[in-house]
């Protein structure tokens, strides 16, 4: 186990291929926290990102038995995107688009997403002011078309780079680009439009 643990992804994928299931498990140990916040990112909603996570190594593992899998050295991009297209046929069949409310952090603690302002400790004022611009930006960031939406929570809530996105929503680098670029108009014109204040 402790030698699997030197292997890289493309490595583990061939000796799980070949037979050895603890190279599944290592995969999975070694990429679970990071694809669960991935999926709790779109999904705001812990019961549905247990049921993705657990639907998209079930959709892993049926690949890899049958032989299909062919994203040499690029395996959590490849797991990424299963976890999004599940997430997306989810949406589709409930006929809705995930709510942009929060996640959990590492410790499984819920926490607010657009919880942005964060300068010692806030007076009433300052707390119901930070609320409104919350309530406010999850207004317009939901009116945002889904591809823009998805691009902006990726960069700015999960941290992913352009590179990341491209490759875990399977667009070039420059169409991930060309989505943050008008999301973040969209959003500039909305604020505008609403005359909203985005600080405290």
């Amino acid at each position: 186990m402790r030698t699997q643990q030197l292997m890289d992804d493309h490595q583990l994928v061939t000796l799980y291929i070949k037979g050895n299931e603890s190279a599944l498990e290592t995969l999975v140990h070694r990429h679970k926290k990071r694809l669960f916040s991935y999926i709790m990112t779109i999904a705001s909603d812990r019961d549905l990102a247990d049921d993705v996570f657990q639907e998209t190594f079930f959709k892993v593992i049926n690949t890899l038995r049958k032989g299909q899998y062919n994203e040499e050295g690029k395996f959590l991009p490849w797991v990424e995107r299963i976890a999004h297209n599940l997430l997306i046929d989810h949406f589709r069949k409930d006929n809705r688009m995930p709510t942009i409310s929060g996640g959990a952090n590492e410790d499984g603690e819920e926490f607010d997403i657009f919880d942005l302002i964060n300068n010692g400790e806030p007076t009433v004022e300052q707390e119901m002011s930070k609320r409104q611009i919350n309530k406010d930006l999850r207004k317009i960031v939901a009116k945002l078309p889904e591809d823009q939406r998805e691009v902006l929570m990726m960069r700015h809530y999960y941290d992913m780079s352009f590179k990341e996105i491209a490759e875990s929503t399977n667009v070039s680098i420059n169409t991930a680009l060309g989505r943050m670029r008008y999301a973040l108009i969209n959003l500039r014109k909305m604020i505008e439009e609403h005359g909203l204040v985005m600080s405290a």
